[in-house]
């Protein structure tokens, strides 16, 4: 859903696909809203505004890894087409956050149950299960690394064309354990006079988008110290932008920067 509202009147559009539709005109007429609030129904990019420009935009557009199948697009199309210049978007910033896990007795339900499935040797499904990223809940237990920042999304300015990037990383193993994954969430600011955020992190109150689990084709046996460095890749898919192809170029040093662990790569396809 989207929400603007007029510059200089108290006048409210929404726009919605579903039938809840129907029961925010009950809402507005039922608390004699109905001269102030409209309420138009259908796509942002088709329907038309009675407005011609607007002071803010308010949409909660995120998705899972905070890009998959969300509707930024719709936002920046709002943006360019009806926002005042000075007007004001809700969220207006997000921050996609990476770190290592230690996550062995998932891993060995969700990847090495193929190797024998009832007696049956179907490993190669692993390949196909390492691809898919996994969205869910992690203990804060289970994180063994510092965090990094590897994209920070401005809404106000960023473009279609950079949600297409490739973001560097570093982290620091917080302790000697197996590092069986990376993990990936995000955090939303409102701006203004008083600004308000929340997190979708292992430490944060759990919320519906959970975290993003990207499980590596090799377990690390990593020290207090050594370092995860690489680079994030990411893009919306070719045949269906909605979708997101990630990849993951990495490798483990020691506290003195030298290689322990060869440089590695791997995709990853969220549908």
């Amino acid at each position: 859903s989207m929400f603007a509202a007029q510059a200089g009147a108290k006048l409210v559009i929404g726009v919605d696909m579903s039938g809840i539709i129907e029961q925010a005109r009950k809402i507005v007429d039922a608390n004699g809203f109905s001269d102030r609030i409209v309420l138009l129904q259908g796509k942002m990019e088709e329907v038309t505004l009675p407005v011609d420009k607007v002071d803010i935009i308010i949409s909660e557009w995120m998705g899972y890894f905070l890009l998959y199948e969300s509707m930024l697009d719709t936002v920046l199309y709002a943006r360019d087409r009806y926002l005042l210049p000075g007007g004001r978007i809700f969220p207006d910033k997000a921050t996609m956050v990476l770190t290592a896990i230690e996550d062995a007795e998932y891993k060995e339900q969700k990847i090495h149950f193929w190797d024998d499935v009832y007696g049956f040797d179907m490993s190669c499904i692993k390949e196909l299960a390492l691809r898919e990223p996994l969205v869910d809940i992690v203990a804060p237990k289970s994180v063994a690394s510092s965090e990094c920042i590897f994209k920070t999304i401005d809404i106000l300015t960023i473009t279609k064309e950079d949600l297409a990037f490739v973001s560097p990383f570093s982290l620091r193993v917080d302790r000697t354990d197996y590092v069986h994954a990376l993990l990936v969430h995000f955090d939303i600011e409102f701006g203004g006079d008083r600004v308000v955020t929340f997190g979708t992190g292992p430490y944060e109150k759990p919320t519906h988008w959970k975290q993003t689990v990207l499980y590596l084709p090799e377990d690390l046996d990593a020290r207090k110290g050594d370092q995860i460095v690489g680079q994030l890749a990411c893009r919306p898919n070719a045949k269906n932008h909605r979708h997101l192809d990630i990849a993951i170029t990495y490798e483990l040093r020691d506290e003195t920067g030298s290689t322990v662990k060869s440089a590695n790569r791997m995709s990853y396809f969220m549908a």
